[in-house]
């Protein structure tokens, strides 16, 4: 077979979007993805592709993952494609009284009791993580996330690319934040999903590292760096060599030197495509600002210190848009020079990236405004609960916003 040609910078783009199988009336997870793939494929199977989207199982038997078959660069097209197969997949789904719900985590699921993995191919691996972490847990078994792959093409694109990634990382949760709820009770963060993924595999600390990726710019820094660090750490857990430390690697943005890509995962879904899908373009603006120096200089990028990052991380994780962002280091890049909200700084990346392509004034966004106006998906799920925190009144927001995922609306309160 030969291999594709690898893409430049910005050229086209993966997505990812990992929804939760459960019970129309309880809420309850519904451990059926293989049976989903079987109603298309005829057999139990990971994958199927239909048309521009592709299904696939995920670690656990409740989540499917939407996600293009191939680079798309036609996000409109895109988006109406993920809400037809929403469509298409509720619709097959309804013969075992199921629905897809939307959200970074199932708010009522027990994880230890209602957890099945995925029984079929290249379980090997999962039984891996399962003995090695305990894959029945919040941060293995309950969590959806969105996932967006940028192509670069050599060493120079990469280290352009890695360098602003690390600084869209830190402010992301206060865009994404949509998981503020677990075990039935708010947890106190708006992206309890972080939180989780922070500590998950913290048996093997170099996997994760701290979220935020080391200031590596080279693909040579980055294997002595990261993978020969999980290599050698992996090891003693692995004696048959069946994980590969380039897929282990579970960092904030994980660059994949052999397809020429960076993943980004530290997004929360959302609770429709066109919200991902508004959020995903935002974020690629930014990016190619960044790359494009139109902020600070690459020179002057690659030396923000990781220890400036991951404070801000874990404050969006906590506070999401309210975080409160005092750094001078890290508002410089902006051109900012006093405090201000997470909320606030978004706001005035966006009025400044329109400045800078007037095209971008075309964008018709209502998402974003009301993302930026009414706050993250975990804070309007918060709002809309009140002081109402009973699980009946839980179940009742998340069947709205199970009713938005399906008609691919916002969830406004």
């Amino acid at each position: 077979m030969n291999q594709p040609s690898r893409l430049h910078l910005f050229q086209a783009f993966g997505i990812e979007l990992e929804y939760m199988l459960v019970d129309k009336d309880t809420l309850a997870v519904k451990p059926i993805t293989d049976e989903l793939l079987k109603h298309e494929l005829g057999e139990y199977a990971s994958d199927f592709e239909n048309g521009i989207v592709t299904w696939s199982n995920e670690l656990v038997l409740h989540v499917i993952e939407l996600k293009s078959t191939k680079p798309e660069l036609n996000f409109n097209a895109l988006e109406h494609a993920f809400a037809d197969n929403i469509k298409k997949i509720n619709a097959i789904l309804s013969k075992w009284n199921a629905m897809l719900m939307p959200s970074a985590a199932h708010p009522l699921m027990d994880p230890i009791i209602e957890t099945k993995l995925w029984p079929h191919e290249s379980n090997e691996v999962y039984e891996i993580y399962d003995r090695i972490f305990n894959s029945k847990g919040h941060g293995w078994s309950n969590l959806q996330s969105t996932h967006l792959n940028l192509p670069f093409y050599d060493d120079e694109e990469f280290a352009k690319l890695h360098a602003a990634v690390r600084i869209l990382l830190p402010v992301l949760p206060a865009l994404c934040a949509s998981s503020p709820i677990l075990d039935g009770r708010l947890t106190g963060k708006l992206d309890t999903r972080l939180e989780f993924y922070k500590t998950n595999q913290a048996k093997i600390p170099s996997i994760t590292g701290r979220v935020i990726p080391e200031a590596v710019f080279s693909k040579r820094n980055y294997i002595n760096t990261v993978y020969d660090k999980i290599q050698a750490d992996i090891k003693p857990f692995d004696p048959n060599n069946i994980l590969n430390p380039i897929w282990v690697n579970s960092r904030g943005a994980i660059p994949r030197f052999d397809r020429g890509s960076i993943e980004i995962r530290v997004m929360d879904i959302q609770e429709c495509p066109a919200a991902d899908m508004a959020i995903i373009t935002l974020v690629i603006e930014l990016l190619k600002a960044l790359v494009n120096e139109k902020f600070i200089p690459i020179e002057e990028q690659v030396k923000i210190k990781t220890d400036v990052l991951v404070s801000i991380f874990d404050d969006c994780i906590v506070s999401g848009p309210q975080a409160v962002i005092t750094n001078d280091e890290f508002l410089k890049i902006f051109g900012i020079r006093t405090p201000l909200s997470a909320a606030e700084l978004w706001k005035s990346i966006l009025q400044r990236l329109i400045t800078l392509t007037p095209s971008l004034e075309k964008w018709e966004k209502p998402e974003l405004d009301i993302i930026l106006t009414e706050g993250t998906l975990a804070n309007r799920i918060t709002n809309a609960l009140g002081k109402d925190h009973s699980v009946e009144n839980i179940k009742s927001v998340y069947r709205k916003l199970s009713g938005c995922l399906a008609q691919n609306k916002m969830f406004i309160i």
